[in-house]
């Protein structure tokens, strides 16, 4: 059977409205020993403040939660003091009110739940100096410390797989290119540590390879890495001696030993063409 509405009297509604602010399970404890109404229950309690439309509002001095509650003096001061760091602000709320009992942990959740932005977010903007740049960390300190060493890559050492991959510097392999390669250093960028046998000493006999230029083997032997087998080229002439985009004419790889000189000749004397054409005036 349903139940009728519930009946209260002026000086019950009177009540009700005045402390409507409360955590509804103290408002209902508080209401029934008030007045006696063991026939209300929290549920009716919550419904009426609904059907009234009295809010509990974020902006109040009500406190969300239990056990806890602020006075209207301390929600104010809290307030107006919300964008002080948490350990200052806790300090001063206990030293203003005697909270002995409320924690940096209780201070920050409230200030997340009423939504008061301190402004801070815990990043470094754009143009702010770190407070520590430049200091080094105290030895015993971070990881200075001895635990801290135990575990960290120790300069010049190699564990593991880069063990057993580490090759000494003089070392020299083949590319997939068939060409020599040699490494020079262990330092970065990593692709730098092996340079092309011919380019090394070519360039220790005749000095650096010229900007837009690059080594042709003469002999087809890109493994005789001999300064007088390998010649600095424009690199626009590398596409004449590998017969043209469409293969029309004789590749220099292709060409015996007699007739490469004259093929490299050919293809030097057209580039030299097209670039007479092309400084001219039209």
């Amino acid at each position: 059977m349903r139940r009728g509405p519930i009946p209260y009297s002026t000086d019950e509604m009177a009540w009700l409205e005045e402390n409507r602010m409360m955590v509804i399970s103290d408002y209902c404890a508080a209401f029934v020993a008030a007045f006696g109404r063991d026939d209300v229950t929290l549920a009716n309690l919550h419904q009426l403040r609904k059907r009234k439309g009295w809010k509990v509002g974020r902006d109040s001095a009500r406190y969300i939660g239990r056990l806890r509650t602020f006075s209207a003096a301390e929600i104010a001061w809290l307030r107006e003091n919300f964008t002080m760091p948490i350990s200052e602000y806790h300090k001063a709320f206990q030293t203003a009110f005697d909270r002995a009992d409320m924690t940096p942990a209780k201070l920050h959740a409230l200030r997340k739940r009423q939504g008061w932005k301190t402004g801070r977010t815990g990043q470094f903007e754009p143009g702010l100096t770190p407070f520590n740049k430049g200091q080094r960390c105290p030895e015993g300190v971070g990881g200075r410390h001895p635990n801290a060493r135990r575990t960290q890559f120790q300069k010049g050492s190699r564990t593991g797989k880069a063990a057993r991959n580490y090759q000494l510097i003089g070392t020299e392999r083949i590319s997939q290119d068939g060409y020599r390669e040699r490494k020079v250093h262990d330092g970065l960028p990593m692709q730098s540590r092996w340079q092309l046998v011919q380019r090394i000493e070519w360039e220790a006999a005749n000095g650096p390879v010229p900007d837009g230029h690059a080594l042709k083997c003469l002999d087809g032997n890109r493994l005789d890495t001999d300064p007088s087998n390998w010649e600095a080229i424009p690199r626009a002439v590398l596409a004449r001696l590998n017969g043209g985009r469409h293969r029309k004419t004789l590749a220099y790889d292709d060409a015996s030993t007699e007739v490469k000189p004259l093929v490299m000749a050919l293809a030097k004397l057209k580039h030299a063409a097209r670039e007479a054409r092309e400084r001219s005036p039209s």
